[in-house]
């Protein structure tokens, strides 16, 4: 646990002028305050003031109506001192991810951390403690003014595809390593531009944090570059989209023992991890709300587009939804693993991963089971195989997984009546003003915002 006068310490040391107070909004936008490092020791404390209002923003920054975040009352940017992190492409910036509280250092009762936090403890009382990260796609664009335009192609996987980004690649897991974060992967991906950044997995909340330090750092030295990086589900609608798979392993209270790994059991799924699984898949119309929360990304739910539109489990079937990924050898109980497809670069990753967390949860509690793994992709499957896998489309719409979650039996409660009626406000007041707007209206205000 870093104290104050650590953190301080290290601000000084690190030469930092500005530090960013970060959090991400219910439009799943990072926003953030910056103090000056002359304010470190009040406001590493009491925090930095917002209006309440600023969470009822959406991803067009129109201030929507919302009974209790209006602009009268204030809260507080509380940072957690063990998420600095120094901002490598800007000089003398830094940032910390911040919890939002009252002025009476309580819960505000809309705090996306906060959610993700008591989802962790409620599974620590149930002797599961959790592993997470993230894979964010994203594409590398050139454009003016925040009107993005395709790169050129180049073969996915290639040392072409390598050698044409290069050095935007180095700069980026340079700057990642520069803020303490393990750089797995660096990936050119299927789409022109698109890339694939993958740093180690941690527990739920750093591994969220690090998720949004990862997308700060790649935009920043893309601008750098003179490049745009966009996380959006589907900048150009005529590529492929981007995702931000999740993966989980599930371990004993000591973090010890895998809670998903059985050598016994076919396929070496547990039956805690099959009941796991099995309560994540019935809540899936309802978690894309929340994992797939924006209008732009319904349309990477396409068959072949690896991006799990259907109920669908299987093992290593990268067209599930739901994939338990094949171990390493000598390594299996400790690699063990499943991946979440069905998720992008448009969800606040507190609230989306809290919500995959507390849907297994659910399964586990109830000891749900699993239809047939499906051992091919969905669309090449028969009727009556699709039957036996238990396969039905996902919504298409993301009004239909709006309704879906309000209809569910686990989500509102996890976020609570202001929270759940907030989140729903703003994403629904996004379905609305795109649906009265053009295509290019909405690439335009995904494509550079994600």
């Amino acid at each position: 646990m870093t104290t104050a006068q650590e953190l301080t310490e290290r601000v000084h040391a690190d030469q930092v002028s500005l530090l960013r107070f970060a959090y991400c909004d219910l439009a799943g936008i990072t926003r953030c305050k910056a103090i000056h490092v002359s304010q470190l020791p009040d406001k590493l404390v009491s925090g930095v003031g917002l209006t309440r209002a600023q969470m009822a923003l959406n991803v067009l920054d129109e201030l929507i109506d919302i009974e209790g975040m209006v602009p009268v009352g204030e809260i507080r940017l509380l940072p957690d001192l063990d998420s600095y992190r120094p901002a490598p492409w800007q000089p003398r910036t830094a940032t910390v991810r911040c919890d939002q509280i009252g002025p009476d250092r309580q819960d505000w009762g809309a705090c996306p951390r906060a959610v993700l936090r008591r989802t962790v403890t409620l599974l620590a009382e149930h002797g599961i403690t959790v592993r997470a990260a993230f894979e964010p796609e994203f594409y590398l664009a050139g454009g003016v003014d925040s009107a993005l335009q395709a790169l050129p192609r180049t073969p996915v996987y290639s040392t072409i595809g390598h050698d044409a980004y290069a050095a935007v690649l180095l700069d980026i897991v340079d700057a990642l390593t520069a803020q303490g974060l393990q750089v797995e992967q660096a990936i050119n991906e299927y789409g022109p531009g698109q890339q694939e950044v993958t740093v180690r997995h941690a527990p739920p909340l750093q591994a969220a944090d690090d998720y949004l330090a990862v997308k700060d750092t790649v935009r920043g030295v893309a601008r750098a570059h003179d490049l745009w990086a966009s996380f959006a589900p589907k900048p150009f609608v005529d590529q492929i989209g981007s995702g931000a798979h999740l993966h989980l392993s599930l371990w004993d209270g000591t973090g010890g023992r895998s809670l998903l790994y059985d050598p016994e059991r076919p396929g070496q799924l547990s039956s805690a991890g099959t009941a796991f699984l099995a309560g994540v898949r019935e809540h899936l119309s309802a978690l894309l709300a929340v994992t797939a929360p924006s209008v732009n990304s319904y349309r990477r739910f396409t068959p072949g587009a690896w991006a799990g539109a259907t109920t669908a489990w299987g093992f290593d079937n990268r067209e599930a939804a739901l994939r338990v990924v094949s171990p390493f050898y000598g390594r299996e109980e400790q690699t063990f693993a499943v991946e979440y497809k069905p998720m992008d670069g448009s969800a606040n990753p507190y609230l989306a991963l809290a919500a995959v967390l507390r849907c297994g949860l659910d399964g586990v509690q109830r000891e749900l089971t699993l239809p047939e793994p499906a051992r091919l992709p969905p669309q090449q499957l028969t009727a009556d195989e699709r039957e036996r896998c238990g396969i039905s489309d996902l919504p298409v719409q993301l009004p239909t997984a709006l309704t879906a979650f309000t209809e569910d039996s686990v989500l509102p409660e996890l976020f609570g009546e202001f929270l759940c009626r907030a989140f729903l406000a703003v994403r629904t007041s996004e379905a609305d003003k795109f649906a009265a707007h053009d295509e290019a209206f909405e690439l335009r205000h995904h494509g550079y915002k994600y």
